[in-house]
């Protein structure tokens, strides 16, 4: 149960499915890779980086090299032959990553596929204007749980490949040693750390989930590379960076950062973290006990869909706040229900942090931001 009454559906499911079914949270079950060398024609295509599709014709114009895979045989001829279908029809963009189901010979049957068309970093400099429609390409797709699951991370994906873009390069020993890791661990690397951050910690997630909305300054000491690494991608995927205006955000994360002694310190030095100066609230309190009931699964994917609905409630709730607001420039019973529901909601704290940056420059919005301040500082004291 989701807190606030948000329950969304939290596992994939097929289109047309009978309504009430019981379903069961997702499996990622066995994860795979295969990267491939693509090589077309010159002066067939677009010319490469320049973010529009191949017009590659149907036919044998083009072909796919197999350069590592941990697809049985069967099941990567069969991905191969889906790139291909692809490809003909100029549905691989440079640098973009797309996400699909794929049917293939595997235990597993149906998995989600990310498939992304790329060139080596810095090609564009080495490569001659003669020789740019010959530049190296290459097709790296990687497969694992469902269409829906894995569409949840292609930001990351995406993120994924720029870091593979600059370890590759076609000498079998960088192929061993740099890229071949890369494409093995793209799973742990992409989609776990979510899943990891949680299982570390616990009850104390409430904190990061605080920090991560209020754009309060973290600093992790005392902790691994990968674990520093996960609390910052946690940190990023819980704000609600791009869901709220880029200027509020800004302004947001300078005052934070100014008022230091709200600066939280993550100490790693023992089994479990040891937060200081760290906030909490009723709401992040409710949806900590959602990511940790759902840790009973070990299903990153779910991990995902959860911190995508927190922050969804998160900005109902804003937009909810600033309607009242807006109401109250003209209504004092308005007003109070602006009181009665920051006061309701258990993100009041941060709400009216984030109404407060918005409103600045609007005079008769921000005195009702002022009354709300003093109202909500009152309750506290009392």
């Amino acid at each position: 149960m989701l807190p606030d009454g948000d329950e969304r559906e939290l596992e994939s499911s097929e289109e047309g499915g009978a309504a009430g079914e019981e379903r069961r949270p997702e499996r990622h079950g066995s994860t795979y890779h295969s990267l491939y060398g693509y090589c077309r024609p010159c002066g067939q295509g677009a010319a490469p980086g320049d973010g529009s599709a191949a017009e590659t014709p149907p036919g044998d114009d083009f072909s796919l090299s197999l350069l590592d895979t941990n697809l049985p045989v069967e099941a990567e001829t069969e991905l191969r032959s889906f790139l291909a279908k692809r490809l003909t029809k100029g549905a691989l963009f440079e640098g973009m990553g797309n996400v699909v189901s794929v049917g293939l010979s595997i235990p597993e049957y149906k998995v989600g596929c990310y498939y992304c068309r790329f060139q080596q970093e810095n090609i564009l400099e080495m490569a001659t204007l003669e020789s740019d429609a010959n530049a190296p390409e290459y097709v790296v797709c990687f497969l694992g749980g469902s269409e829906k699951g894995l569409e949840l991370f292609r930001l990351e994906l995406d993120k994924y490949i720029q870091s593979l873009k600059i370890n590759l390069d076609l000498e079998q020993k960088t192929l061993e040693t740099s890229v071949k890791p890369h494409l093995s661990s793209w799973f742990e690397n992409a989609v776990c750390p979510i899943q990891r951050v949680v299982q570390l910690f616990q009850e104390k997630l409430a904190f990061l989930l605080h920090a991560a909305l209020s754009y309060t300054p973290v600093e992790v000491k005392n902790a691994d590379e990968r674990t520093e690494k996960d609390i910052s991608r946690f940190l990023a995927a819980a704000s609600l960076q791009g869901l709220v205006q880029q200027g509020t955000m800004t302004s947001l994360c300078i005052a934070m950062t100014e008022e230091q002694h709200k600066s939280i310190i993550i100490d790693c030095t023992g089994p479990q973290p040891q937060l200081h100066n760290a906030g909490s609230n009723r709401f992040c309190e409710d949806w900590m006990h959602a990511f940790v009931n759902g840790a009973e699964g070990g299903n990153p994917f779910l991990f995902r869909q959860i911190l995508e609905n927190f922050k969804l409630k998160a900005i109902q709730d804003i937009n909810n706040l600033k309607r009242f607001i807006r109401q109250a420039e003209m209504n004092h019973y308005a007003l109070f229900k602006c009181y009665m529901f920051l006061k309701n909601c258990g993100s009041g704290d941060i709400l009216l942090k984030i109404v407060k940056v918005e409103h600045a420059e609007m005079p008769e919005a921000r005195n009702v931001v002022t009354v709300l301040e003093e109202f909500m500082r009152e309750t506290s004291v009392a």
